[in-house]
């Protein structure tokens, strides 16, 4: 079990070091083509750094653990806002995109209706994973040319500025970003074999569940190169980046990485009464909870970053518990459901509230300025 733990560690690493480099190689194919900071982390800064998931997800399910799948899709959802989103808006308070309020951030809870939906019968046909993939396509698209129709030259000046005076990619730019991209495909597909295989003999010789090896360990181990990213863009001010990463990533997730998964899965993918009654629900609402903590004031601020946190402990401490039948657990399920629950609930709708009182006081003092001004 030692020897398995060792190599599972190694998996991380090699996942870690296979999302940097395809990272690295992607974001500068897309500096060049001038596409947006927040499109970036959308999509090629998200997509780059859920490609553990993915590797994970395919490899997983090809040798038939779909609840490693499920779990590390589910789990890394919940990891990227609680734990990620936590630490990012602890560190610095960030700053929200009207776009991700308006567009991605419902998109993002409507998948996860979906997902929750698509399962409900205890199974994510093929039909349906390629109704999720097809989805993935066309927002990707759509976000490339939205970003083409801004036509923002800041990128681009960017790009300049690093590589020297022309946009044009040198022959020996171009291959070293292509190097970058193989190899670390090469490791992500390595470190997702040690992953997977390691992780199934922990949980098998430990007797956890699956599922919950997957919503824990290789989860958050998958979540790694989302939380180095959106840590190092909150640090440097890069708040587009830091938000778009979490909420493109869990996006990614569901329409891509389930999708895909489902799609070529035998039968579909099997979804467990557990994932169902708990995790994907968790999900789903940790999913709603962003919309009016993003809503107010277009940012996420410290306390609101410390609130993700305490809940990321919450939940993790309830798998643990509910996976080892401690005999705290009806006692730790009653404090959570009865009193932490709805103060959070009460909290966001006076925050809420709140801030819908403040921009219509803002509109009418506008307009109250604007009479006055052509009178």
């Amino acid at each position: 079990m030692i020897t398995s733990l060792i190599v599972l560690l190694l998996g991380l690493v090699l996942l870690v070091a296979g999302a940097e480099a395809l990272v690295r190689g992607a974001s500068k194919f897309a500096a060049l083509l001038g596409i947006s900071p927040l499109v970036i982390g959308l999509t090629v800064v998200a997509y780059g750094t859920s490609s553990p998931e993915l590797a994970v997800a395919l490899r997983s399910t090809l040798a038939g653990h779909t609840d490693i799948a499920v779990g590390n899709v589910v789990g890394s959802n919940i990891c990227n806002i609680l734990l990620i989103l936590g630490i990012s808006a602890t560190i610095a308070p960030l700053r929200v995109s009207s776009q991700l309020i308006q567009l991605d951030v419902p998109l993002m809870i409507g998948v996860s209706v979906l997902m929750f939906f698509f399962g409900f019968d205890g199974t994510i046909g093929n039909s349906d994973g390629v109704i999720l993939f097809i989805g993935g396509v066309l927002y990707t698209l759509f976000l490339i040319y939205q970003s083409y129709k801004e036509n923002n030259p800041e990128v681009q000046d960017e790009y300049i500025k690093e590589y020297g005076t022309s946009i044009r990619m040198s022959w020996s730019q171009g291959l070293t970003n292509l190097l970058l991209l193989l190899v670390g495909f090469a490791l992500l597909l390595f470190g997702s074999r040690l992953l997977v295989i390691n992780a199934t003999k922990i949980a098998q010789a430990m007797g956890i569940n699956q599922l919950v090896i997957g919503l824990t360990i290789i989860a958050l181990g998958t979540s790694l190169p989302e939380l180095a990213t959106s840590v190092i863009a909150s640090l440097r001010g890069e708040q587009d980046i830091a938000v778009g990463n979490v909420v493109g990533s869990n996006i990614f997730n569901i329409l891509a990485v389930l999708g895909l998964s489902a799609a070529i899965a035998p039968g579909g993918i099997t979804i467990s009464t557990a994932a169902l009654r708990l995790d994907i629900p968790v999900m789903v609402a940790v999913a709603i909870a962003c919309l009016p903590i993003f809503f107010t004031g277009n940012s996420v601020s410290r306390w609101e970053g410390l609130l993700f946190l305490s809940y990321f402990v919450a939940y993790t401490t309830y798998l643990i518990l509910d996976s080892t039948e401690h005999q705290s657990l009806p006692w730790f399920s009653l404090v959570v459901t009865v009193f932490v629950v709805p103060l959070t609930i009460l909290t966001l709708l006076i925050i809420t509230w709140r801030a819908l009182r403040a921009r219509r006081q803002r509109l009418i003092s506008n307009c109250t300025e604007g009479k006055e001004q052509r009178e």
